[in-house]
Order: structure tokens, then sequence, then C-alpha cells
């Protein structure tokens, strides 16, 4: 395993304009998405500048993060969740500072509410939990709490819930911005409209990574495709649980009936939960599309009149909003059987690495994700955090994470 990258294995020749078929890049990273620029900058700032990054979208942002909501929160059901969101706030916090562009972290709250009191306990035990790793901030709300929190709630049918003040909203796309554009002064390449078309493999290692432009070589590959992260991975000859999920966004007309930080609200049960952002309030319903192809995202317009029925049934004043047809938008997430990441080495493989099946969480934890995949690649292993619940072998191994389907 690499212990710095004076160690990985490269020759670079020096080729203005089009890059040469038989150039090879320290690491070559599949996707181009937030993931993949927060590995790429957080390999550049240690060093290692020799690397390049390949995105099959034609553009920055023109995949699964561009179509992003933009929340963030410590409040999950599992240690390593939450592990991941404290160390993507830390450096949230000083997001501005090491790139020079504003992530868009607004700590407006998350308000989690529930019909049930078998699901407000197991909110509750969760939150324990949460207390012990230092989200002290969290807290129980009764029914008149929530109604203080967020006004807007038809509290008819509740029984409480939980909140923190410190989760709240962070901007897809100018974390994005921030990461390419750092790691690409400090020397790092992008290259869109790349789709990788496989991945060549000897004595257990990568040596090659094909594209319609030819074969560039690579001492080691990361692959941080999101929902295509199956399909590159079986390119080496890896099969990873890791497939798409289609979920849909609906955005109002502008509507000034609720305040730009309200807390993202959440009706557990319902499945609902919605946010403002930029004066117009995104809804969400976690639906289960059928679709004949998996990587469909053509919007579903009969998911709209269900969305809409659980908007007006638990924030009335949503009732006077319309929603933008032409606003809304499908994108696709990248799901693991635990709806946890897969992150690390690949069994059998020893140098692609996988940062794979966030499960919905890939832009919070994108800045923990950078830091731990570039500690893995240079120094052999991860010290900011444990990763070892996360490790991609864990499903084989009969020991997936444990945590309530909600959180």
């Amino acid at each position: 395993m690499p212990r710095n990258a004076a160690e990985l294995p490269s020759v670079r020749l020096a080729c203005p304009g089009e890059r040469c078929a038989v150039e090879t890049y320290d690491v070559v990273i599949v996707g181009g998405g937030v993931i993949g620029a927060s590995v790429a900058w957080h390999l550049a700032v240690r060093g290692c500048t020799r690397v390049l990054v390949l995105d099959a979208a034609p553009g920055p942002g023109e995949g699964s993060t561009g179509a992003a909501t933009g929340g963030f929160r410590c409040q999950f059901g599992s240690e390593p969740n939450v592990r991941l969101s404290l160390l993507a706030r830390e450096k949230l916090l000083r997001f501005a500072d090491e790139v020079g562009v504003d992530p868009g972290y607004r700590p407006c709250g998350y308000l989690f509410l529930v019909e049930r009191q078998a699901t407000l306990a197991a909110l509750l035990d969760a939150q324990a939990m949460q207390h012990a790793l230092g989200v002290a901030e969290a807290w129980p709300v009764t029914v008149e709490e929530a109604l203080e929190i967020n006004p807007a709630v038809a509290v008819e049918g509740l029984v409480g819930g939980v909140y923190s003040p410190t989760d709240g909203f962070i901007r897809p796309r100018e974390i994005l911005r921030g990461y390419s554009e750092a790691a690409a002064r400090l020397g790092v390449r992008f290259e869109y409209g790349a789709a990788v078309r496989g991945l060549r493999v000897q004595d257990g290692r990568v040596v090659g990574v094909r594209t319609d432009a030819g074969e560039v070589g690579a001492g080691a590959v990361v692959n941080a495709a999101g929902p295509w992260a199956g399909k590159v991975a079986a390119m080496a000859g890896v099969d990873i649980p890791v497939y798409p999920l289609r979920r849909q966004v609906a955005l109002t007309e502008p509507f000034a009936g609720l305040p730009e930080c309200m807390p993202l609200t959440i009706f557990v049960e319902a499945e609902f939960h919605l946010r403002v952002r930029d004066g117009r309030v995104l809804l969400l319903w976690s639906d289960q599309p059928n679709t004949a192809d998996p990587f469909d995202v053509a919007f579903d317009d009969g998911w709209l009149p269900q969305v809409t029925a659980r908007a007006h049934r638990w924030i009335p004043s949503l009732r006077q909003a319309t929603v933008d047809r032409a606003a809304c938008v499908a994108g696709l997430y990248e799901m693991s059987p635990d709806r946890h990441v897969l992150l690390g080495p690949a069994p059998g493989v020893e140098n692609l690495y996988l940062a794979n099946g966030s499960s919905g969480h890939g832009v919070m934890h994108s800045p923990a994700l950078g830091q731990l995949m570039a500690e893995m690649i240079l120094d052999g292993s991860a010290s900011s955090m444990d990763v070892h619940p996360l490790r991609p072998s864990r499903f084989a191994e009969g020991q997936p994470n444990a945590a309530p389907e909600f959180l």
C-alpha cells in the first residue's frame, strides 16, 4: 500500500494539447461530482497533484450533484453516519478559508415530526447515541415546541419529534465548484464528456483506464461514479451492491408564505419533507418509482398530485402555492443495502478504491469522504475516523450497518 505520493508509480510524458495515450497519472478518479472533486482536492493539497478526474457529463454539476437539494444533518441513526457528518461539518466551517468558496452552510435546523410513539422512541434512541458522539445540541420536542419552531405545521395527529438547530443547508454546486477549482489550481486535470469504457487489470491491480480518447495509466483508481459505480467496478471484475434509485423534487413558483430559513421539516411516517431555497419551496416524497430503466431520470408527472397532497395536509399555507412544473427535477441516489457508503479498497483489486453508495448523503458527507479517501491512498489507512464499519467487504462478511430506515 503506498505511503505517500512519491510511492505511487507513474510516468507522465510531456504532451502539449491533447493528452497522450501513454500518459500515466498517480490517481485517476472516475466521476467528477462532488465526491470525486473532494477526493481530488484532498490528494492535491497533500502534494499528490498528478491526478486525472474523468466525468461522463458534458460539464461540472450536470450529474447527481447538480440535482441535490442541499440538506445537511448530524441527526443520523448510526455512529458511522454521525461521525461522517461531524467531520464534514468541521470542514464546512473552514471551507471558505481552504478553497475560497462559500459552501452555503446555514444552520437553519432539521425538524423530524412523527405520528406514532414507536417512531418517536426510535428517534430518541438515536438521539442518545448522537449525544454520546458530541451532538449535544439535538433535543426532543413536544408538539407545542414543534409548532414554535415551525409555525406553518399542521400539528393534528402528531405526537412529537426531535430537532437540532445546527443541522441545515449547504450549496452542492458551490461545494463542487470550490473543490474542482481549487484542485485545478493545484494541477489536477478534469476531463468532461469522458465516459470510462474499461479498466485494464493486471496481477490484481488496475493499470489502465480507457475512454473514447484512449487509455491512460494509473497508479491508483478511485471509483466515485455515483449511481453508475456498480458498472465501473464491474469493469475491474468487482461486484459491488450499489444501485441507482430515482428521486424527484417539486419546486413551487416563488412563494413568500414560508421563511427562507425555515428548518427542513420531515414528516417521518408520511415520508414527506420540505425546505425553502431561494424563495421557492422544495417538496420531496420518498416514493419507490417502478421504471424499466433504473437510470431513467425523466420526471414522472403522476407523482405530483401525491406530493402536493402531502404538502397541503401538513403545511396548509402551501394550498396557496403553485408548483412550477418546468423547475421540477428528477435525479439518482446511489444506494447500498444498508444505506451507508462503501469506502475503501475494492476486494480483490488492491489499487481500486471505492467511495460509493452514500444513499442520498453523498453531498453532505463529501468533505469527509474526500479527506478519508486521500488518507487511505497516501497513508495506507484513514486516521480522521474509524472507517472499518464502512469497509466494502462488510456485506460479504455478513456485517452490514444497522439504523432506523428513516434515519
